[in-house]
């Protein structure tokens, strides 16, 4: 009974004293206070409960959402929705966790903050809502990962999503828009209306080409041959036939069947 009782007691002194890293995750050992520089990957870590923990951080990627106001070239505030794609080098995770702790999306997010000012303030207001979207995207992460980076931050990606602007600025956007949109459309009937007008020329200039070929090539010598060629041919016909001619050009005028 009391070897029972002793394997019960040793088999949960360990369980207690092991920790479980999982996939995506990393852990460190902190003992007395002094942090390991042994960074724990996936598996079991075995420490003292009395003296030492385990400090596990998760090195997937992750989405950190914000909504702010960006300024503008104009010095109007734009209104957004930012996701920001980071992860944390597995590496580094000692350094981060005595420098910057375990709360380090308040770093990351002052950090996009005076990234993102630096970068939208040289742009117009209708540019984020533009093709310019993506070069403003890259921008700011290329000037959060100067800082980030070497705090063993990784930014992914910076994502700029339902960006809302001035009400007036809208209005003069779409209208913009608008005029373009008709001034294609009237570029397109006036190409139509060319390609037209041009085959029509092509057209009536080989009409015109048909018709010279024809009058220059029927000479006296090729009616009389075609005359005679017409002739042959009634002859061979046993239908009664009626020709009025002049002696010269014959003509078909009746034929009876």
């Amino acid at each position: 009974m009391k070897s029972c009782f002793l394997s019960l007691t040793i088999a949960a002194f360990f369980l207690t004293n092991c920790a479980v890293i999982r996939p995506g995750e990393v852990g460190v050992k902190q003992k007395l206070g002094k942090l390991s520089n042994k960074v724990h990957t996936q598996g079991t870590v075995f420490y003292n409960p009395f003296i030492a923990r385990v400090i596990k951080v998760s090195i997937q990627t992750n989405n950190l959402e914000l909504s702010l106001n960006l300024p503008s070239k104009e010095g109007l505030s734009v209104n957004s929705q930012i996701s920001i794609l980071y992860k944390i080098n597995q590496e580094q995770v000692p350094y981060i966790i005595r420098n910057i702790g375990l709360r380090y999306e308040t770093i990351i997010s002052n950090v996009f903050r005076s990234a993102s000012a630096d970068v939208c303030s040289q742009y117009n207001a209708k540019d984020l809502h533009s093709g310019l979207r993506a070069e403003i995207e890259k921008a700011i992460k290329v000037k959060m990962m100067e800082t980030l980076n070497t705090q063993g931050i990784q930014i992914d990606a910076v994502l700029m999503k339902s960006i809302q602007l001035p009400p007036g600025l809208s209005l003069s956007i779409e209208q913009k828009l608008q005029a373009e949109q008709d001034v294609m459309r009237m570029e397109f009937t006036l190409k139509q209306a060319k390609l037209e007008a041009d085959r029509k020329i092509i057209e009536a200039k080989g009409t015109s080409d048909a018709q010279k070929i024809i009058s220059e090539g029927l000479t006296s010598e090729i009616i009389k041959i075609r005359s005679i060629e017409a002739f042959i041919e009634l002859s061979k016909s046993p239908n009664s036939k009626v020709i009025i001619t002049d002696g010269k050009t014959p003509f078909l005028i009746n034929q009876d069947k």
